[in-house]
C-alpha cells in the first residue's frame, strides 16, 4: 500500500522558513507526480504546488512566490521549502500523490490524488 509520512511542521516567528518533507513509500515514485495542500475551508483544500517525476512543477495562487517545491526521487521524498512566513499560513499542510495519468491538467485538483498524508502542523506566529 501507498504511504506518506509528512514531517517538518512546528511554530516559527512571522518572516522565518521551514521545510517540510514527505516520506512516500509503497509508490512508484519515479513515474507519477506529488503535491503539497492546505486546508482553505472546512472542507476544502487549496493546492500550494506540484512536482512530477521529470521536474516540472506546478504552483497555486497560495504559494505567493515564497514557497518552493523539491523532491529527491532516490529518497523517495518530497519538500517544501517555505520562506517569508505570514500568519496566515498557518494550517495543517498535507502531501498527495496521484495513481497515475498526466501531469496537466489536473496537476493542482484535488481530485486527481489518491494518497494522502495525514499532515504536518505549521504554526506561524505573529
Amino acid at each position: 500500500q501507498v504511504q506518506l509520512v509528512e514531517s517538518g511542521g512546528g511554530l516559527v516567528q512571522a518572516g522565518g522558513s521551514l521545510k517540510l518533507s514527505c516520506v512516500i513509500s509503497g509508490y512508484t515514485y519515479s513515474r507519477y507526480f506529488v503535491a503539497w495542500f492546505r486546508p482553505v475551508e472546512v472542507k476544502a483544500l487549496e493546492a500550494i504546488a506540484a512536482i512530477a517525476h521529470d521536474g516540472r512543477t506546478a504552483y497555486g495562487n497560495g504559494a505567493r512566490g515564497r514557497f518552493t517545491i523539491s523532491q529527491d526521487n532516490a529518497k523517495n521524498t518530497l519538500y517544501l521549502h517555505m520562506v517569508s512566513l505570514k500568519p496566515e499560513d498557518t494550517a495543517i499542510y498535507y502531501c498527495a500523490a496521484n495513481d497515475g495519468g498526466e501531469f496537466y491538467p489536473g496537476v493542482l485538483f484535488e481530485y486527481t490524488y489518491s494518497y494522502w498524508g495525514q499532515g504536518t502542523q505549521v504554526n506561524v506566529a505573529s
